[in-house]
């Protein structure tokens, strides 16, 4: 197995692809994603094709010197061969590489493996494990490399989903679908992904600052701690500054309107902080900026050299620049995530 820094679990729109490009290629370089495009619902099959050449081109953009793994967890039969073409192009021509898993349908997993043969760039494995691990999985999993072509490398994207403080037992359910799974096969790499940012409410924000464990990043270390010969060939992933499941968010483009408030994200050692800032209203430039001066005030603060997002924050916090917008809040969020965790998993 080689050995990857960080695998960050990342959608296909706009604030994270934002937020990649951001980053300087030495963050870059240790830092391999895993895009998910968004579900499609309701989409007539004659727009599907353009709708996803514009998905897909944004991340081959972003990711043309460095690959990446390219997923599409929600399509269905129509949407995988709408995709089946475009994804040969990216994945043949450009950096990125297909994925399929045990749970999805067996035109998918064909369509995937497909692909990564014609590419020559190998095939992810993600495997899910959202709640207790069971062992037919595995068996699933043999199954599905049995079809793949002998030179076709394989990933293991081991993902554990959301894992919050109601997943006491997530590391070692976690330990024991690696037991089953690293032995199948000489894998490439190994990941081990989980989502630990919470789903933020308005009372969480209600008395300023908020900070929640970092409940994945505690599951990590209890795997570190662990006596597998593996463990020093694992990669660590996570799913940034949202929760788990927004990745499953069908996009609205046109929608107008939204909350009047929405919050700005920063990652500690152990902690997310969060604080409120305002989306509309007078008081909304003034409060954003109080919001800012808040986070750039943090002992655990980095300062304007860790990033990009660092410098806005800073900028936003003395009054320089705009004080930004949804979008923006995502990508700033990200981008700090994103290069913390690159920097972390060099240093070990």
């Amino acid at each position: 197995m080689s050995e990857l820094s960080y695998v960050p679990v990342l959608p296909v729109r706009p604030h994270a692809v934002e937020a990649y490009g951001w980053l300087p290629p030495t963050d870059q370089r240790d830092i391999r994603p895993l895009w998910n495009l968004p579900p499609r619902p309701g989409v007539a099959a004659s727009a599907l094709t353009a709708t996803f050449r514009k998905e897909l081109g944004s991340v081959s953009h972003v990711q043309r010197r460095r690959s990446a793994w390219i997923d599409a967890p929600f399509a269905d039969e129509t949407q995988v061969a709408a995709l089946a073409d475009l994804l040969d192009e990216h994945c043949t021509f450009g950096t990125l590489q297909p994925v399929t898993g045990p749970d999805r349908p067996s035109f998918q997993q064909t369509a995937s493996l497909e692909t990564a043969a014609r590419s020559g760039r190998g095939i992810g494995i993600r495997v899910r494990v959202t709640g207790e691990w069971e062992a037919e999985t595995a068996e699933a999993v043999r199954s599905l490399l049995t079809c793949a072509e002998p030179a076709v490398s394989a990933d293991l994207l081991l993902d554990m989903g959301g894992v919050l403080a109601d997943r006491a037992d997530a590391g070692k359910e976690a330990l024991r679908a690696l037991d089953a799974l690293v032995p199948l096969t000489p894998w490439r790499s190994v990941s081990v992904l989980s989502g630990g940012f919470p789903k933020v409410t308005a009372e969480m924000l209600d008395h300023g600052m908020h900070e929640e464990p970092r409940w994945d990043w505690a599951v990590w270390h209890e795997i570190g701690r662990s006596s597998r010969a593996y463990v020093p060939l694992l990669s660590y992933g996570d799913y940034g500054t949202q929760p788990a499941d927004a990745i499953a968010r069908v996009p609205r483009p046109d929608q107008t309107g939204g909350p009047d408030w929405g919050f700005l994200r920063y990652t500690t050692e152990h902690a997310f902080v969060m604080t409120k800032v305002l989306h509309r209203g007078n008081e909304k430039i003034a409060f954003n900026r109080a919001a800012a001066r808040d986070l750039v005030r943090l002992t655990d603060f980095r300062g304007p050299q860790a990033s990009a997002a660092e410098s806005w924050l800073r900028d936003c916090a003395h009054g320089e620049g705009s004080p930004g917008g949804f979008e923006k809040w995502l990508s700033v969020g990200n981008v700090q995530h994103l290069a913390y965790l690159a920097h972390t998993m060099r240093r070990h």
